[in-house]
């Protein structure tokens, strides 16, 4: 499993509170919200705030392509490492 993608789905469960899931159990490409996991909108400002805390990404106001980026847990890896990446261009620069 990818070491990123296990870390997010440990912070899934842990800000969460899901105490009934085991991160290993969420699957990298099930949905988080509605339909698979079943999270809703305040459970996504929680989870925001803390991809924010644990990784120093910004994550802007809902839009559809933050919506895409929160779709499952693998497009927040890609998301984030991308923050990464723009960060360590800019730290070079």
């Amino acid at each position: 499993m990818d070491e990123l993608e296990l870390r997010i789905k440990r912070l899934i469960v842990d800000a969460l509170k899901l105490e009934d899931i085991a991160p290993e159990d969420i699957d990298s490409e099930e949905a988080l919200f509605v339909e698979g996991l079943g999270l809703d909108s305040i459970d996504a400002l929680e989870l925001g705030v803390a991809l924010r805390k644990a990784f120093d990404i910004k994550v802007d106001s809902v839009s559809d392509e933050v919506k895409r980026h929160f779709m499952n847990v693998r497009s927040l890896a890609r998301f984030i490492r991308s923050q990464q990446m723009e960060k360590g261009d800019h730290a070079v620069a």
